[in-house]
């Protein structure tokens, strides 16, 4: 007969169309709006058709889940920002499209170059998050976000002001990474510790 499979295809999206009522009724008001409900949406034991009600809810950002970079800095004793950035460059060499830009700052006295950037632009909406920049950096300066809700109305170039985090934020959205990372350090600055007590 000559539309079964199109009767057979609509059976199929009215019998989920019924099963979201059935599971909504089973839930009873608590399916949505709080974190129990989003992840038994995103489950396999989910009934019906489900969405997120964006923005009013999000979904869980995964730890590696990587957006714009930012740039890490550490906070001093005084509350001063130590920025771990020696404005080397290798971030922005190693960027596909090309769309960090750095402003090496020098000593005014001497005009030697300062290990400090005096300017550091990310333009966000040329970057393609791929994340070789907070791959290949050398000092751990930069790192992917999680922000991903950057909508406006003109262009996103970051400055670095606007780039800068603290490390203690790092921490917050990717734990385990920066566990990892706290362990090497801690490792390499023990191990150097070793050796040069042997020298001396």
């Amino acid at each position: 007969m000559y539309g079964q499979g199109l009767l057979k295809g609509l059976s199929v999206t009215l019998k989920r169309y019924i099963n979201t009522y059935v599971d909504d009724f089973k839930w009873w008001g608590k399916r949505y709006f709080n974190a129990e409900g989003i992840a038994h949406r995103s489950s396999k034991d989910a009934n019906g058709i489900f969405t997120v009600q964006y923005p009013e809810e999000k979904l869980p950002t995964p730890e590696e889940f990587r957006y714009v970079p930012f740039l890490v800095y550490d906070e001093g004793a005084n509350g001063e920002k130590n920025i771990r950035c020696t404005s080397c460059g290798i971030c922005a060499k190693a960027c596909p499209p090309q769309c960090i830009w750095i402003v090496r700052s020098s000593d005014p006295v001497t005009g030697r170059p300062v290990p400090q950037p005096a300017e550091f632009y990310i333009d966000a909406d040329i970057c393609m998050n791929c994340g070789f920049c907070a791959e290949y950096c050398p000092f751990d300066a930069i790192k992917m976000d999680h922000d991903y809700e950057l909508a406006s109305y003109g262009r996103n170039v970051f400055d670095k002001e606007r780039l800068m985090k603290p490390a203690s934020y790092y921490a917050q959205i990717r734990p385990l990474n920066n566990a990892r990372e706290e362990t090497a350090r801690a490792e390499k600055a023990a191990a150097k510790a070793a050796k040069a007590a042997v020298t001396n």
